[in-house]
């Protein structure tokens, strides 16, 4: 398996936090289990040197020193008495310590202080470990000896040994049991990454069909839902990209044509008349003038996305705006037959905005209306509300489908594609006026029924915005 995969590095982490956890645990519960065992033990024999300790009054009597080294066989444990010179005189069995055998001298230093003495005692001749408590022994408050009560511990030793070998094997047996676990679990959490890397890459290579499971709720699901979002959003891109090379391609041809093929007619003189050579003159200056207003259609467009375009915002009366707007498309919508209307409210407030380019949102939006309608009127009204200025240019003409409402904004997207083309249509104006209307912190939205005309909303906040702010 590579050791790169995220099924690897997953596992990995998790096995490292288990390992984090088990190792301090059961190093903290065997040193808790040994420290029970050795307090326990050190309680009891202490509690018993003391009280021994307490009951000798005297070191002279033979029978007393014997009953001590008989009480140290019944009990399992070892007792040494000391006299105050430090000189063994009764030894229930230890044969390390031998009567008339001297202790340890800083051992018998601490007892004839009155302090305590507690160590770990290992008898060489036997090979046996004892935990050795040792009291000093007064008389009238005198120091007359010391008693050693010494517990055995190689049985405690072994069942801690035990216990710590136990404390293993559940340890390995849960470490196993935590790989399966993390195992299964690394697999499963990153099954859907791999879906969606092998999904990524065939998008890559131009399947854009493909699509996720996005049934989960998590983040999993949320990243299956964004991919799939993405694949529909690139597949409708490329379907635009390539009506776009075609329409341009189209819109591109069709001059060209008419440019070559006039242009050669008048190089060749093979007109009529002059009346003739006017007319070919006309269609030439009509074709040149489609010509650039597509290049500068995709230009400015482009400038837009780029956020290379910079507006001259400052107050401008709306309503003077919306009139000159109405002006300069009021002659072609009479030419053709159409009737204008602008209704306003009378008192607005001035708006932050870049006169010209709300100038051009309009007349784009009205030029739109009329291109699209065949009879009826065109209504501009102007309106505020709240703290928003509403423009709204409304038409009765051929409407728009609703299928095709989410899309009217976006680049190149035209609806009637053949209506279009013979209307003059390129499919970027409605674009360069979404991007215009953004930048002045504006929102654009649309209704439309099919027969009955369409309806544009433009909303424009009231505040000033602060120059300094960013786009």
């Amino acid at each position: 398996m590579n050791r790169n995969s995220i099924v690897v590095k997953i596992g990995t982490s998790i096995l490292l936090i288990v390992l984090a956890v088990l190792l301090p645990l059961g190093f903290i519960m065997n040193q808790l289990f040994t420290g029970f065992y050795f307090n326990k033990t050190q309680e009891r024999i202490n509690d018993l040197s003391d009280r021994y300790a307490a009951s000798i009054s005297s070191l002279k009597q033979e029978e007393f020193l014997d009953m001590f080294e008989t009480l140290g066989g019944l009990t399992g444990q070892q007792i040494v008495i000391v006299d105050d010179q430090g000189t063994v005189i009764a030894n229930s069995g230890l044969p390390s310590l031998a009567e008339g055998q001297r202790i340890d001298e800083s051992a018998f230093a601490l007892l004839k202080s009155g302090s305590t003495v507690q160590e770990m005692y290992a008898d060489q001749k036997i090979g046996e470990r004892f935990l050795s408590v040792g009291k000093p022994i007064f008389s009238n408050d005198r120091f007359i000896g010391a008693i050693f009560v010494l517990e055995p511990v190689e049985d405690m030793y072994q069942s801690v040994d035990m216990v710590e070998k136990a404390m293993v094997l559940a340890g390995i047996g849960a470490l196993f049991l935590a790989i399966g676990f993390i195992f299964i679990v690394s697999r499963k959490l990153s099954n859907p990454l791999l879906e969606m890397e092998k999904a990524t890459r065939n998008m890559a290579e131009g399947d854009l069909q493909i699509r996720l499971d996005a049934s989960t709720k998590d983040e999993i699901g949320s990243l299956a839902v964004a991919i799939n979002d993405l694949a529909v959003e690139l597949d409708r891109f490329r379907s635009n990209r390539r009506e776009f090379f075609a329409n341009i391609s189209h819109e591109l041809r069709t001059p060209i044509t008419y440019l070559e093929g006039y242009a050669n007619v008048l190089e060749n003189e093979l007109y009529q008349n002059e009346e003739e050579r006017q007319q070919y003159l006309q269609i030439i200056q009509q074709e040149v003038r489609r010509m650039s207003k597509l290049v500068e259609d995709l230009f400015e467009l482009s400038k837009l996305e780029e956020g290379r375009l910079a507006l001259d915002c400052e107050e401008v009366d709306v309503m003077e705006v919306v009139e000159s707007a109405v002006v300069k498309t009021r002659m072609k919508a009479e030419e053709k037959g159409l009737k204008l209307e602008f209704h306003k409210e009378n008192d607005l407030p001035s708006l932050y905005a870049d006169g010209l380019r709300m100038e051009q949102i309009l007349i784009n939006l009205i030029d739109n209306a009329i291109r699209y309608t065949e009879f009826g009127k065109i209504r501009v009204r102007l309106t505020k509300e709240s703290n928003n200025i509403m423009i709204s240019v409304i038409d009765s003409g051929m409407g728009i489908p609703e299928e095709d409402l989410p899309f009217l904004f976006e680049r190149f997207y035209r609806v009637e594609k053949s209506r279009s083309r013979e209307l003059g249509g390129t499919g970027l104006g409605l674009a360069i006026v979404k991007q215009l209307v953004k930048l002045q912190r504006g929102r654009i939205e649309v209704t439309s029924e099919v027969g009955k005309g369409t309806a544009f909303h433009l909303t424009f906040p009231v505040e000033k915005r602060d120059e300094n702010e960013e786009d």
